[in-house]
């Protein structure tokens, strides 16, 4: 247990950090299940808005930190390539 106030501020800092950055990834895997939703259930269409939407969200996600900056090019990298092979396949 924490002794100086110092420390323990900086617990709750943490905890609030820790908190908010779980929401953010919550919210990008829920962006990225909606964009293969779309993908698989949805027109080509719905699916190019759908991936607009969440490489939005995945970008911000990497730009807080919460995943680095590659890892969130790779992903939209995958997902960009699934969403050509769908309006390949379409067309």
């Amino acid at each position: 247990m924490a002794h100086s106030n110092s420390a323990r501020k900086r617990i709750r800092q943490n905890a609030k950090r820790r908190a908010r950055n779980r929401w953010r990834l919550r919210s990008m895997r829920a962006a990225i299940k909606k964009f293969q939703d779309a993908l698989t259930q949805g027109s080509a269409k719905d699916a190019a808005e759908a991936y607009r939407e969440c490489s939005s969200v995945i970008d911000r996600t990497a730009q807080k930190g919460v995943i680095h900056k590659n890892q969130a090019a790779r992903r939209k990298s995958r997902l960009c390539a699934r969403l050509k092979a769908k309006q390949t396949a379409g067309a």
